[in-house]
């Protein structure tokens, strides 16, 4: 994350990250109650230190069902403490106790019945719980930038896990689009980092033009707390008003097939930085997807912190979905992941 551009200047602290899994808490919002009744068990996992997709690979495992019939709606992080919800299809077919489960670093700690599985992206957010240790630096600066972050909001970012093991998912994009074969879920996950660094690529530069959080002439604005985006429509007092409130953002794009939304100066940044990336755009637009949006500013809700002691320091808030902890705390620091190497 270190060549992109900070909006709030260079991170004022110097920390560690992770230093244990209790130190990095996620724990995932959800909208959906389960109906009591129906052929998916729904079950809340707390986990630690666990990857989520060989979390679901043990539950299919100790039900005794396919893989393909275990849903969550998210990734979580690993090196982590972290709840969140699978569902379980057992069609015809009474749940297992849950309490024998046996997965070292996982407990199942609520089980009920529902009618559907959950889908991917069917979350309201997720509030994060993490402590920062062995700071350096300056806190007085450091209470500042926490306030600059909680009240104008941080660049939104793609996070570095998007992109792979030192950022080389756009390299492995790149020889995709040129004919290497790959499988289908690799693919998917190499589409999404060459979608990202587009992405990234128009930000970093609004960044710089510090108009990340502000509308250009032709901007497309994505609504607060969905996927939907509208405009361009001409400047007016109540997009202002509502830019101000946090109810819209300006967007970037997600490349695909078809013209760019966005008009005039909106667009001709867009087309300048993209246009450095032919092979990615050409392959993203070959593999079929669509134009489509994302917000470039991100407002990290029920943002709080305290200092644990002069060198600690723990900061809880809440992202919506698809949005990244570290580039809220690029922000503020720079720091050594404990488990960076693992």
């Amino acid at each position: 994350m270190s060549p992109l551009p900070h909006a709030h200047g260079g991170p004022p602290l110097q920390a560690q990250l992770r230093a244990t899994p209790e130190d990095f808490v996620v724990d995932e919002l959800q909208d959906i109650v389960p109906d009591g009744s129906g052929e998916h068990a729904w079950l809340v996992v707390k986990k630690r230190g666990a990857n989520t997709e060989w979390v679901a690979k043990g539950l299919a495992r100790f039900a005794g069902v396919a893989p393909m019939d275990v849903s969550y709606a998210g990734v979580k992080d690993r090196h982590a403490l972290t709840t969140q919800v699978f569902t379980v299809y057992l069609p015809g077919r009474a749940s297992p106790d849950w309490s024998q489960l046996g997965l070292e670093g996982v407990e199942v700690l609520e089980h009920r019945r529902h009618r559907r599985k959950l889908k991917r992206g069917a979350l309201r957010g997720n509030r994060f719980g993490i402590v920062l240790r062995a700071i350096r630096g300056d806190r007085a600066a450091a209470e500042a930038r926490l306030a600059a972050i909680a009240t104008r909001g941080v660049p939104n970012y793609f996070g570095e896990q998007r992109f792979g093991l030192g950022g080389a998912n756009v390299e492995r994009a790149e020889r995709m689009f040129a004919g290497a074969r790959v499988d289908r879920a690799l693919r998917s996950m190499l589409l999404s980092a060459a979608r990202s660094q587009l992405f990234n690529a128009v930000l970093a530069e609004r960044v710089r033009r510090d108009c990340w959080d502000r509308g250009l002439p032709g901007e497309v604005w994505s609504l607060a707390g969905s996927r939907s985006w509208f405009g361009p429509e001409a400047p007016s007092a109540e997009l202002d008003a509502r830019l101000a409130a946090f109810d819209i953002h300006p967007s970037g794009p997600l490349w695909g097939r078809g013209e760019l939304p966005s008009a005039d100066e909106a667009r001709a940044l867009e087309q300048s930085v993209c246009a450095e990336y032919e092979t990615l755009r050409s392959g993203l637009e070959r593999a079929g997807l669509e134009q489509e949006r994302r917000a470039l500013r991100l407002i990290p809700q029920a943002m709080r912190w305290h200092w644990l002691d002069a060198d600690a320091l723990r900061l809880e808030f809440e992202l919506p979905p698809g949005a990244y902890a570290t580039v809220v705390l690029r922000e503020l620091t720079d720091w050594a992941d404990a488990n960076a190497a693992a």
